[in-house]
């Protein structure tokens, strides 16, 4: 049979990745950047992460349990605000064709995480290629220590580390902001039309600016979850897989709506590992279709939104378009 109670814990934690990469993603595109580099982004955020836990662990005499999650936290916000400011001072600043930038600063991201990753793993000295955190990760992973006098709710709800937790808090809070607060007005007015939103005396470029950056920093905590939680503290180059370009269609999944993106990336994580609790005997190449299920629901949701045709279910006006305020 089905193990329900097995599954849904697995998919929660697969698909809390994708949640902070689409939050991240959702308040970029709101303010009309289309920023696909946000795969490069999240893998940025993951090896920033890996970094500042790397030499705490090797300098610290013991570990101290606030710096142990706070030295990680630090650097992979400042590595993916980085990679945020990257982006907002081509497509914003120099005008730069935003699909080529996004696709530019993903290739750029890998190449950094690949290349300290890299350096870190000779400078650990194991004989296997990969980087090893397991006092940090031991920090993220922890659950509530009264979640197991609960029993099946217990496993179900308080199960999992605070990084899950958080990310259900930002995207709940983003969707509050957006649809709620002055602010997410005026960053909808951006999106969907720079022009008006300049002569109503919006800062457009600082609108662009900072919903980009704190998007770029949320899908970056996705890469540090991966890390220091999912793998439970084991960096291997190129193991991010393709998690940040789910995260990207869970945007169009979601119709720009964080809050609907807390089940659907929930819903997505359990499609990612589907192909592990349907049994298929030893028949490799039927495991390997069920493998092909995410991405053939991602096709699916991608062809279904395009057929839409009410107006709020379709993106930004403004979304990939550059703002030129010479022609206003």
């Amino acid at each position: 049979m089905f193990d329900f109670l097995g599954f849904i814990p697995r998919a929660i934690v697969q698909g809390t990745p994708l949640l902070l990469g689409s939050t991240g993603e959702t308040l970029t595109e709101k303010s009309g950047n289309l920023n696909l580099g946000i795969p490069g982004i999240m893998y940025v955020g993951a090896i920033s992460g890996v970094i500042g836990a790397f030499f705490y662990e090797q300098t610290a005499a013991e570990m101290n349990a606030l710096l142990a999650v706070l030295i990680p936290l630090g650097c992979s916000l400042a590595g993916s605000l980085l990679m945020g400011l990257i982006y907002c001072f081509l497509t914003v600043t120099l005008r730069a064709n935003q699909n080529v930038s996004g696709l530019a600063l993903t290739t750029f991201g890998v190449g950094i995480g690949n290349f300290f990753g890299g350096s870190l793993i000779k400078l650990s000295g194991l004989p296997v290629p990969a980087i090893v955190l397991s006092k940090t990760s031991a920090f993220f992973s922890a659950t509530p220590a009264w979640g197991e006098k609960l029993g099946v709710l217990g496993k179900l709800f308080f199960s999992y580390g605070f990084l899950v937790y958080l990310a259900v808090i930002l995207a709940l809070s983003a969707a509050f902001l957006l649809r709620r607060t002055r602010v997410g007005l005026h960053l909808r007015a951006v999106g969907e039309s720079p022009n008006t939103a300049d002569a109503a005396g919006i800062n457009v470029s600082r609108y662009k600016y900072v919903a980009t950056c704190s998007g770029a920093m949320i899908a970056g905590l996705g890469g540090l979850y991966y890390v220091m939680d999912y793998t439970k503290g084991i960096w291997t180059n190129d193991s991010f897989g393709d998690r940040g370009w789910l995260a990207i269609a869970l945007v169009i999944f979601t119709v720009w709506r964080p809050n609907v993106g807390v089940l659907a990336s929930f819903l997505f994580g359990g499609l990612y590992i589907l192909h592990i609790f349907i049994p298929s005997g030893m028949n490799l190449a039927v495991k390997e279709l069920y493998k092909m299920i995410p991405y053939l629901v991602t096709i699916i949701v991608l062809v279904l939104s395009s057929m839409r045709n009410k107006r709020e279910n379709q993106p930004p006006a403004s979304l990939g378009l550059a703002y030129f305020r010479e022609e206003r």
